[in-house]
């Protein structure tokens, strides 16, 4: 079995003495919430403004172009979206005069 071993040198592989092990996600998760029970309420609300500041500052806004174009793009989407809400409503009417109606087509 190679596991462990060189290319086929028969030396063991070691690992950098500087490498730094992370920590797996269940102690950082215990740590956070350790940290989180020793918070006061005040505190906790501090911490959450700081960080919806820090994400505030990494929003871009749009450039002019951009913004016109994102703009045209929301429009003709709502358009095509009305006009097929407009097709099944208009088909299901007509279901419907045809299943409880006279018969007349309701157009």
């Amino acid at each position: 079995m190679l596991s462990g071993m060189g290319l086929m040198t028969g030396k063991v592989a070691t690992v950098a003495p500087n490498t730094v092990d992370e920590p797996g996600e269940d102690v950082v998760a215990r740590a956070k919430s350790e940290r989180a029970e020793r918070r006061g309420p005040f505190a906790r609300m501090a911490l959450f403004i700081r960080q919806v500041i820090n994400e505030l500052k990494k929003v871009v806004t749009p450039t002019r172009r951009e913004l016109f174009s994102y703009t045209g793009v929301v429009l003709v989407f709502v358009v095509i979206m009305m006009g097929i809400v407009y097709g099944l409503d208009f088909l299901s009417a007509l279901a419907v005069s045809w299943v409880f109606g006279d018969g007349t087509i309701v157009g």
